[in-house]
């Protein structure tokens, strides 16, 4: 459902931002509040969306640009994600591996 509020959201204010009535600054500060939240990784997601898309722990760590060893500690749970990294596997999660390559 939130999903759903926050692409009308930004579709009405696209709108408005066509019309004359919001400017470039508003829409994009409003487009940036309805970004999704970036959930945190447990190891077994991690390994389940690595296996989802056939990757080993070393392409996945390309992909990234990040050592295989980091993968590892993810997958162990001796590390999270964090960052750009779990931006990343949002990305990948949501919208495919093709996203990003």
């Amino acid at each position: 459902m939130r999903k759903s509020i926050a692409k009308s959201i930004t579709s009405t204010i696209q709108d408005l931002n066509k019309s004359g009535l919001v400017d470039d600054i508003t829409m994009k500060n409003i487009e940036n509040l309805c970004i999704p939240d970036v959930q945190e990784y447990t190891p077994e997601k991690i390994v389940s969306i690595r296996k989802k898309f056939r990757l080993s722990q070393a392409a996945l760590a390309s992909i990234f640009n990040i050592s295989p060893s980091t993968v590892q500690k993810w997958e162990r749970g001796n590390k999270k994600p964090t960052g750009a990294s779990q931006k990343l596997l949002d990305i990948i999660e949501r919208k495919g591996i093709e996203a990003l390559v």
